[in-house]
């Protein structure tokens, strides 16, 4: 029979330390950072979503890809010419299809420990006591609600293959004809390549493609998926700023092209 005495109750408490935490260096700046660029992608997001100049030329803005509603999108911008959402739909396109992307980052598990720190500061930085008086997890009402995130990567890899084709209709010019590079041809493929290594490189991708095998030698294709998607897994964090910022600058510039903004030769 296992007995407690008043030591054991003492040890299953927290260290009882006087200041916040024993750290000397500056592990605020990684979640103040955190916060602003996060932030500062959100408020973009917002813009974003509400400017309808979406198409210039042959690029089309990533946060309005794909393009659904025929009274908004130009013909240019909609994917194989389908537009859905008819002339009845009169608000921005971005609203259409901006919630799933933006569920797949919010809901991914490296965001989730970017935001958990910065915003919440649950904990801010190891070593660090956060101020809430419990912890419950992702167990209750509404973090439970962070398990969609293996759905939201279905539709997720869905709209990176779309800005991979918006990418290759980029190298045509205004007119139709193949052949044309621009500055705006650099950028989306960039762009799509990194959104295609930061969403295939997600933990729920690595649990479908082999993570329910007892036994690799069975599987060879799945297991060879299983080792691409993880080489890309153990990049994830850098792939998931560097895909939040290229996404941010192809945007921006095909919208400050298609406003006139940007006119320089080889656009």
């Amino acid at each position: 029979m296992t007995q407690t005495t008043a030591e054991s109750a003492v040890r299953k408490q927290r260290a009882q330390i006087r200041v916040r935490t024993l750290r000397t260096d500056r592990w605020w700046l990684a979640p103040v950072l955190t916060f602003a660029g996060l932030f500062l992608f959100l408020i973009y997001g917002f813009w974003a979503m509400f400017d309808l100049s979406i198409l210039a030329g042959s690029y089309i803005a990533p946060f309005s890809s794909p393009c659904l509603a025929a009274a908004t999108c130009p013909e240019g911008a909609r994917l194989f010419g389908f537009a859905p959402f008819g002339d009845w739909y009169t608000l921005p396109p971005g609203l259409l299809i901006l919630a799933f992307p933006g569920g797949f980052r919010f809901t991914c598990y490296y965001y989730r420990k970017s935001y958990y720190r910065s915003w919440w500061m649950s904990p801010p930085a190891c070593s660090v006591a956060e101020p809430h008086s419990k912890y419950t997890g992702e167990s209750r009402l509404p973090l439970i609600l962070q398990n969609v995130h293996r759905y939201f990567f279905y539709v997720a890899a869905i709209i990176g293959l779309i800005l991979t084709y918006d990418a290759v209709l980029s190298f045509r010019d205004a007119d139709g004809n193949w052949g044309h590079v621009g500055l705006g041809t650099v950028i989306l493929v960039v762009n799509a390549v990194l959104v295609l290594c930061y969403t295939f490189g997600c933990h729920s991708c690595r649990h479908i493609t082999a993570g329910r095998l007892n036994h690799f030698s069975r599987h060879p294709l799945r297991y060879k998926a299983w080792t691409l998607v993880s080489k890309l897994n153990a990049r994830h964090q850098q792939f998931a700023w560097a895909s939040m910022v290229s996404i941010v600058v192809a945007d921006l510039y095909v919208r400050l092209v298609a406003k006139g903004v940007i006119n320089f030769p080889f656009a």
